[in-house]
């Protein structure tokens, strides 16, 4: 007997979607409710460069910690999730001063190494569009959507001064999403077999000391690369009051992040596979680790570590699969369909990104519509 699909009028998938949309905006309410709030405080601040200068980065402090940390301290988070949450976030927390405060001294108040010296970002902001300082509360929706887009691109995109610079965040960042792809293909593909006797049975307690240091060591590269997103909206000399404010507010933004165990994007790092093993976890960063320190070298040019970070997990979810490493039910097929829902996403943040580049910047939109003008 042959067997026949039956097909959903698109009437019915039309109101199964508005009923799944109205029960998610019921869960949300509280959520959507300071979103709200946030954007009508931003239409009356943005205006005055003093007050919205630190409501931006208060905003952006907030959602990029929550969206792009969880890069680096998503493996951290999942592999430690039997500790207390204050623990981890005090071992997190003194590393970022540590990283902060080493960056502010070795560069004259500059606490993002130096990745706003890059020419068209190097500039105080003197004044703000409103889709500027609104920015970080788009990227916070995206985030409790679990969409993990790139706030390189969401928040430092607007304040650019020119297409070139644009440009050069995106080369170097498709340039990190191809080698961290290739290389994590690389290991778990040709390591399969010494990776899985490596991770068999119970964990040495040396491996936690092992993954903390490791996990540690990422978190600093990742503060030297993505702290500018944050301090993008801040003079790019920070007096010491300054700087005591910046770190203070971050820090507890990351104690709240510890104590809801990473919020919504979270997901992203655990329907990936074995990352609640210590062993997995520490073996991810330090491949993490290591190509972000290569990057920290290259040049200057902030880019995007959700990219990178995207890349690694997608490769290492291909090589463990063609090597057989992963045995059991779950399909090639399924693994790719898991990639390229997180490209779709980072895909749609740089869309937004570009978005909002193009309706805030002038000289951006001049660049974007002259190049557009040549290509026909």
């Amino acid at each position: 007997m042959s067997k026949t699909k039956m097909k959903v009028a698109p009437g019915v998938a039309g109101s199964k979607n508005i009923k799944y949309f109205l029960v998610f905006a019921r869960r949300e309410r509280k959520f959507f409710l300071l979103v709200a709030v946030a954007l009508l405080v931003t239409a009356v601040a943005y205006p005055y460069p003093n007050i919205a200068m630190w409501l931006g980065f208060m905003f952006a402090g907030y959602s990029a910690i929550a969206n792009d940390s969880i890069q680096t301290i998503g493996t951290f988070i999942a592999s430690n999730q039997s500790r207390k949450w204050y623990w981890l976030w005090l071992f997190i927390g003194v590393i970022f001063l540590a990283a902060i405060f080493t960056s502010w001294n070795l560069y004259d108040g500059d606490v993002s190494f130096q990745r706003l010296k890059s020419k068209g970002l190097d500039a105080d902001p003197v004044e703000f569009g409103y889709l500027q300082v609104a920015a970080p509360v788009i990227l916070l929706i995206l985030t409790r959507l679990r969409i993990p887009v790139s706030t390189t691109f969401m928040l430092l995109t607007s304040f650019s001064g020119s297409l070139g610079t644009i440009t050069g965040m995106f080369q170097k960042s498709l340039s990190g999403y191809f080698i961290a792809f290739t290389v994590s293909i690389a290991i778990w593909f040709l390591l399969a077999g010494p990776i899985k006797k490596l991770v068999k049975g119970k964990a040495h307690p040396a491996w936690t000391v092992f993954q903390w240091i490791t996990s540690g060591a990422l978190w600093f590269l990742w503060i030297a690369q993505d702290a500018a997103n944050i301090a993008v909206y801040l003079p790019r000399s920070l007096s010491l009051n300054q700087v005591l404010f910046f770190c203070a507010y971050i820090f507890a933004g990351l104690g709240l992040l510890f104590y809801l165990k990473g919020d919504k994007i979270q997901g992203i790092v655990n329907e990936k596979s074995d990352v609640t093993d210590v062993r997995s976890a520490t073996l991810i960063d330090l491949v993490y680790a290591f190509i972000l320190l290569w990057f920290q070298n290259l040049n200057t040019i902030p880019m995007s570590t959700t990219w990178v970070f995207i890349g690694l997990l997608a490769g290492r979810e291909i090589g463990m699969k063609v090597s057989g490493y992963r045995q059991g039910p779950v399909k090639l097929k399924k693994t790719m369909r898991l990639i390229g829902k997180d490209v779709l996403y980072v895909t749609m943040g740089l869309v937004v990104s570009m978005i909002l580049a193009i309706s805030v910047n002038s000289n951006i939109r001049k660049e974007v519509f002259a190049a557009v003008a040549n290509w026909f």
